[in-house]
């Protein structure tokens, strides 16, 4: 009876971790998409290659919204150095994004001066997620499923999944930084 106890609370505390699926074929890289930007043009991801992407579930109203600051000054500080940060709004957490295109690049632009690019409004997890994030959970595993707003998913030079941050891990902790800065250097 204790050693199923122990079992289970082993695989409860190991399903806090983040695995890397470390079968990934990667046939794609994260530069072989597209995706509608928020004033409705297509991105072609391929403008990016080369670049670190943190691709950002967002949202207006959660709790995380403040992220948005950090968001903005991780862009302003290392964009210069290749760094990207790639706001994509998603609506499917608590009904938290329930704007259009135009109130949502309004709401960040006027709240927290948002310059990084942005994507329209669009699924992140499910059937109907965007194909970027069916290609992330392909070659990386669960870890890369956004389980709410503010999930962050970092994108190396190679155009890889490097790491994966839940929705608590703030944008410029100490985390994501020396991640961030190991592998532009």
């Amino acid at each position: 009876m204790i050693n199923k106890k122990i079992f289970f609370l082993i695989i409860f505390i190991m399903s806090f971790f983040n695995f890397q699926n470390s079968s990934a074929s990667y046939e794609k890289k994260f530069y072989d998409f597209k995706i509608k930007s928020i004033n409705g043009n297509e991105i072609d991801l391929a403008e990016f290659k080369g670049k670190v992407i943190l691709m950002v579930n967002v949202a207006s109203k959660c709790g995380f919204t403040k992220q948005y600051d950090d968001l903005q000054n991780l862009w302003t500080k290392y964009k210069d150095r290749g760094l990207v940060v790639l706001g994509i709004p998603s609506n499917q957490f608590g009904n938290q994004e329930p704007g259009t295109e135009k109130e949502i690049k309004e709401f960040c632009e006027v709240n927290f001066n948002i310059n990084f690019p942005m994507t329209s409004k669009t699924d992140v997890k499910g059937e109907n997620a965007h194909e970027i994030y069916k290609w992330a959970f392909k070659n990386y595993g669960k870890s890369a499923i956004p389980k709410w707003n503010f999930h962050k998913i970092l994108i190396n030079q190679e155009g890889k999944v490097e790491e994966t941050y839940m929705s608590f891990t703030k944008p410029t902790s100490k985390k994501i930084i020396n991640k961030i800065e190991k592998i532009l250097n």
